[in-house]
């Protein structure tokens, strides 16, 4: 029917229950289109993947999930992704189970862009998120697009400091992309939607259930030509995304810590087993033999907490080496915000740290 939408067919297929990724991966490797799927002898089709999936994708009435689906798609910003489009992201089709469907809300072409994935903890510490903000900062002012799973903690900052940057961020979902979790999050959820890219394999109306979050983590994996890891506790999602991310090939990096903090021990075994120990963006992007980024003024990010802002910051330090209880008087700055603006400061070569806890302006 020349009524049909062309996307009719991809959504039947994904949201046929019972028809899981491989299956559907299966049939388009056999038949080509869906189209060509639905139009084949039942018994080709069992050959396939079985006769009890068969019943499943030829009785299951999916009308009002697609119909949905395709509501959904008429709506700014929207948009969904096929394993037969062209602009399919080429890094998901090198892992081993690349989603047949990506729903996408923002920039869909940033997921084809260099990327890097930034994750850790959910219960971070105030100097991860600031180590985990700044690095993106950095990262993402030297191009490279910042991919994390939108995450309290230190998915959230590698998000804010994504979009402090050219290369923006994309939020890698475990619900439908229709829904935000956690809903402390739907602000930044809606500044990435505005800047850069929210992405899930998952239809919409999914919930966060507990199996969509390691899956979540191989888009993360897959679409990035590398994982930094912040801060992790030896048992973390995040030393699977980075365990996913050498399966694919891709680097992992990581950042140490105190021995004393359990929120170091994932950082330090990825450090054990092969991951490339970082103190800077700089260590990364030598090993990507990515250019530094251009050190600029930041752009319309507002200024830091408690009204100071990095220029504000350097006029405070002035020149000559100054210790940290100073600089807090002088900024009236919480050491936590002054914290972060320090270390980005430090990430661009503007702020040397002394011996003796001391900082000095270059």
């Amino acid at each position: 029917m020349s009524g049909v939408h062309p996307l009719a067919g991809w959504l039947r297929l994904t949201l046929t229950p019972g028809l899981g990724p491989a299956s559907q991966r299966q049939l388009l490797a056999a038949f080509g289109l869906p189209e060509r799927i639905y139009a084949a002898p039942p018994a080709a089709l069992a050959a396939v993947v079985g006769e009890p999936a068969v019943r499943q994708l030829l009785e299951h009435d999916a009308s009002a999930a697609v119909s949905t689906a395709l509501e959904w798609l008429t709506e700014s910003g929207n948009a969904l992704l096929t394993l037969g489009d062209e602009s399919y992201p080429a890094a998901l089709l090198e892992i081993p189970d690349p989603p047949v469907l990506l729903y996408v809300k923002g920039d869909a072409s940033l997921l084809s862009r260099p990327s890097m994935a930034v994750v850790g903890a959910r219960n971070a510490t105030p100097q991860g998120e600031a180590n985990a903000e700044a690095f993106s900062t950095a990262l993402s002012s030297a191009g490279l697009t910042i991919v994390s799973g939108l995450a309290l903690g230190i998915d959230a900052a590698a998000h804010r400091g994504g979009l402090a940057g050219a290369g923006r961020t994309v939020a890698v979902i475990g619900t439908g992309a229709d829904r935000i979790y956690p809903a402390r999050n739907a602000a930044l959820a809606r500044r990435i939607a505005e800047a850069g890219a929210i992405v899930s394999e998952f239809p919409l109306g999914s919930g966060p259930l507990a199996h969509h979050f390691p899956r979540r983590n191989r888009l993360i994996a897959g679409l990035s030509c590398g994982v930094l890891v912040v801060e992790a506790a030896v048992k973390s999602g995040s030393l699977i995304t980075a365990r996913l991310a050498g399966d694919c090939g891709r680097e992992v990096f990581a950042i140490p810590g105190s021995i004393h903090s359990p929120l170091s021990r994932g950082c330090h075994r990825l450090i054990r087993d092969g991951a490339k120990l970082v103190e800077s963006a700089n260590d990364i992007l030598e090993e990507l033999r990515l250019p530094e980024p251009e050190v600029a003024p930041q752009q319309a990010s507002g200024p830091a907490e408690g009204g100071g802002d990095e220029g504000g910051v350097l006029a405070a330090l002035g020149h000559d080496p100054v210790d940290m209880d100073t600089l807090v008087h002088r900024t009236s700055l919480t050491p936590e915000a002054l914290y972060a603006i320090l270390l980005t400061l430090e990430l661009d070569g503007r702020v040397s740290r002394l011996p003796g806890g001391r900082l000095q302006r270059l």
